[in-house]
């Protein structure tokens, strides 16, 4: 390791500016190598910083918290937290607070449900997205198709997994005539292939007449997201996913006149100024409070805080250089690896280059003969050596479809194989027990090159098998 660690140096001279993120990898997540973990699942979830922890516990331990739906002590000091956090997520994604609102959430999921439910539907409106999208984004058609509107998927052009500029324009165009609501809505980065869609998108749409929603959880742990340069109407997150803690916090960034548009299919504590039994009446509350159902998670958003400092102490465009130079030299490794037949060893779902992509790789690998080895075998290789991988299809069908070659016709015979529901692992069986799925690798903040180097190595042990 010491010779490739030196041969990366020299090759990526660079690497060696983010050097204060080993000294945080030594102080705030120690246990990594204490415990001897390879984490490469950062697009899975984030891992939370030692310091994170014992600042929460400290507020918690030092303080008195009550329900924030009221004005006493305990209530108020509850609020000041929410509120807090609420205007540190506009300041941390450069938003402001006269264009954007924060709504919490559970996670990236409910914010994409409260768009899709509440976004103003009807027989004559579009709803464009690409193929490269999250299971939770693909939800809305539902709500979309409901409601009578079209839907429209651009699809990803296999192997790079990217969308040319004039295939979303056609799509784009060829709605922009229908007089009802248009949403148009895509991922920053894909949390499938890694790869990065042009954010310039959010302004060829809103000018075309669109509401645009960007899924921005799989970007924003490593990359800076600008709501002053960029300002779709709608980014969802979640913080887990940044920052690894808390978990089950999650928030819908809004731009106050998009949320204005939307309308609620029902009423929740919380969500209403006054309702009434007797006159069978309701007021929703003004803002951001219409669409936070129930009680906020009052003790935990005030980590939300403490997570964005963190990141903000540490330097994001210094997690974003590091994960991209990683990424760029796993790139060039995993390319070298061949069979002694000189078949390579690796099947890429995504560009090779680390140009306008993330730090997430999704592969197979094949062995001589060009049969796919199971993923599930490669995953148990990993975790013999203690390296947490993700496999399958990372909730992410359309560009799985894509990648792995399936056809409709395919897919449309499994389903109907059973009607009445299936498992995953069955779907999976009657497509291709080996194909219908991959191996997904992910870098952040707290990866360094020993963690790279670990898993070439895990992988040339597959080679000639």
């Amino acid at each position: 390791m010491t010779h490739a660690r030196e041969t990366f140096l020299k090759r990526f001279p660079g690497y060696a500016a983010t050097a204060t993120l080993d000294e945080v990898r030594g102080r705030d997540f120690s246990r990594l190598d204490r415990l001897g973990h390879v984490y490469l699942d950062f697009t899975g979830s984030g891992l939370y910083a030692e310091s994170q922890v014992r600042q929460h516990a400290d507020r918690l331990l030092a303080s008195v918290f009550g329900n924030p739906h009221s004005i006493n002590p305990t209530s108020r000091a509850s609020t000041d937290g929410v509120e807090h956090a609420r205007q540190r997520v506009l300041d941390y994604f450069r938003a402001d607070a006269g264009e954007y609102a924060v709504v919490f959430t559970a996670n990236a999921s409910q914010a994409l449900k409260l768009v899709g439910e509440a976004f103003p539907f009807d027989a004559d409106s579009q709803f464009v997205l690409t193929f490269d999208n999250h299971n939770s984004v693909n939800g809305i058609r539902e709500f979309a198709r409901a409601r009578g509107a079209a839907t429209h998927y651009v699809p990803v052009l296999p192997p790079s997994l990217r969308i040319t500029d004039d295939v979303v324009q056609t799509f784009l165009e060829r709605g922009a005539g229908s007089r009802g609501p248009r949403l148009f809505a895509f991922p920053a980065q894909s949390n499938f292939s890694g790869v990065q869609h042009p954010l310039n998108w959010v302004d060829r749409a809103r000018a075309l007449g669109y509401r645009v929603l960007l899924d921005a959880a799989a970007f924003a742990p490593t990359n800076r997201l600008d709501l002053s340069v960029v300002k779709p109407d709608f980014v969802t997150l979640s913080f887990y996913k940044m920052f690894g803690y808390p978990t089950g916090i999650g928030a819908l960034v809004v731009r106050r006149d998009a949320l204005a548009m939307l309308r609620r299919p029902w009423f929740a504590g919380g969500t209403i100024a006054v309702a009434s039994v007797q006159a069978d009446q309701f007021r929703f509350a003004i803002g951001e409070a219409a669409f936070e159902d129930g009680t906020p998670d009052f003790l935990g958003l005030p980590a939300v805080s403490l997570g964005l400092d963190f990141i903000d102490a540490v330097g994001i465009e210094a997690i974003h250089d590091r994960v991209q130079t990683l990424t760029s030299w796993l790139l060039e490794e995993l390319k070298s690896l061949a069979h002694p037949n000189g078949r390579p060893l690796v099947r890429l779902y995504g560009p090779w280059t680390g140009e306008h992509r993330g730090a997430t790789l999704a592969f197979n690998l094949v062995d001589a003969d060009g049969r796919v080895i199971d993923h599930a075998t490669i995953d148990e290789g990993a975790s013999a050596e203690r390296m947490s991988l993700r496999t399958g299809c990372f909730c992410n069908p359309g560009a799985g479809e894509l990648a792995f070659g399936l056809s409709r016709t395919d897919i449309t015979a499994c389903l109907n194989h059973d009607p009445t529901g299936m498992t995953y692992d069955e779907f999976r069986s009657c497509i291709d027990p080996k194909a219908a799925g991959a191996v997904r690798a992910s870098l952040g903040l707290a990866s360094n090159f020993t963690d790279a180097w670990r898993l070439v190595e895990l992988l040339k042990s597959f080679l000639d098998r």
